[in-house]
């Protein structure tokens, strides 16, 4: 690496060209490009109030940007996925302040992917660095660095406290042509399910589109940001996403984007909102107006299922969290997350936590691996 490397931190995406960042990544993973990142700034996602302030970091060579992190400062833990809560409380219970943080995510997006962006591997450790050298000239508690690629662990030195969770991702073995095929390799009592849930559903009258972000209008793209305003009132959350960042989806990402829609007497009423990368389709939210058993499974998951096979597809990533998904083929996944805790004595503490905790993961992700839906290894 370069010893003229330069670090500087940003307060907005905007502030770096498009296409240098995107020469950072493969771009096949559309959740760091810089449009979907730059749009939630751009179009009111991202809030101070709500606990984000863009806080990027970037490594520049002259004027050329050679690595960079999407990074925010965070006084809260909403919308991140890898819950921390206990360890703020430990924090305030001991008279220290754990807010404000460093993150490095995707906001609202449990989703893996490449968190440090360099298109020199080497380059990595520095972004490392510069995050731990943050944290103590500003005197923040801590840096994470949510959801990153397996590929990315060896930039993280000891320093950094590994946490494990478990996802549930449907993977195409390979033979997998059709939804048949891949009915075909589960056990007779979990086949004659599904069937039956999409059977109800079909007989209700219920009919489907799917539409890249190219392919829907403004209707459509009104009524996928209605069913996602509905969800989180049901929930009592706070909405992020405005109706002006879905449709700047739809015009900086429209072969990213894709909507399932469900209707009934001409009307939708169901729909999910899912983005598309290089070999994998992103399940992220979904809604309705109707209750209908089954029409939750075939909006967000059969139906999406149905498109990888059309398209091709490797990998479905319907989001967080949630057992059922595994009696519908999403087998157990491992997701990561680094943390760097400032204080000596809460990092000695926390890393025996977090030891603890991955041993329990891999136990539960084994016992779920033993009660999956398929007959023979070939189906996982």
């Amino acid at each position: 690496m370069s010893a003229g490397l330069r670090t500087r931190w940003l307060d907005g995406l905007a502030r770096v060209p498009a296409r240098q960042w995107d020469a950072l990544h493969d771009g096949g993973n559309p959740f760091v490009a810089h449009a979907f990142l730059e749009g939630l700034e751009r179009h009111g996602c991202l809030r101070p109030g709500w606990g984000w302030t863009p806080r990027h970091l970037t490594l520049w060579d002259g004027d050329t940007l050679v690595a960079a992190a999407p990074g925010y400062l965070k006084t809260n833990s909403h919308g991140e996925f890898v819950f921390d809560h206990a360890w703020a409380r430990a924090y305030a219970g001991h008279g220290l302040d754990y807010y404000p943080k460093w993150l490095c995510a995707v906001p609202y997006s449990p989703v893996t992917g490449p968190r440090l962006l360099a298109r020199d591997p080497a380059v990595r450790g520095a972004l490392v660095r510069a995050m731990c050298a943050l944290v103590e000239d500003e005197g923040l508690s801590s840096a994470h660095v949510n959801f990153h690629l397996p590929a990315e662990s060896g930039a993280f030195d000891a320093a950094w406290l590994e946490r494990t969770d478990v996802q549930y991702h449907w993977r195409n073995p390979g033979h997998w042509r059709r939804f048949d095929d891949y009915l075909a390799d589960m056990d007779h009592r979990h086949r004659k399910n599904i069937r039956q849930e999409r059977g109800k559903v079909a007989r209700s009258g219920i009919t489907f589109r799917r539409l890249h972000g190219d392919e829907a209008g403004p209707d459509e793209l009104d009524a996928i940001h209605g069913f996602y305003l509905q969800t989180f009132a049901e929930y009592g959350n706070a909405p992020a996403l405005t109706r002006d960042f879905i449709g700047h989806l739809a015009r900086t990402m429209p072969r990213n984007m894709l909507i399932i829609l469900a209707y009934l007497d001409g009307s939708p009423v169901a729909g999910a909102l899912c983005l598309r990368g290089g070999d994998t389709l992103y399940g992220r939210y979904w809604g309705s107006h109707l209750r209908l058993p089954g029409l939750h499974f075939e909006t967000c998951y059969y139906q999406g299922i149905e498109y990888c096979l059309e398209q091709g597809l490797a990998r479905f990533e319907p989001g967080a969290q949630g057992e059922h998904k595994l009696a519908r083929g999403f087998l157990p996944a491992f997701v990561h997350s680094r943390h760097y805790i400032a204080h000596p004595a809460f990092r000695e503490a926390l890393a025996t936590w977090c030891a603890e905790e991955r041993q329990t993961v891999e136990r539960y992700a084994r016992s779920l691996g033993r009660h999956g839906p398929f007959r023979t290894a070939e189906g996982g």
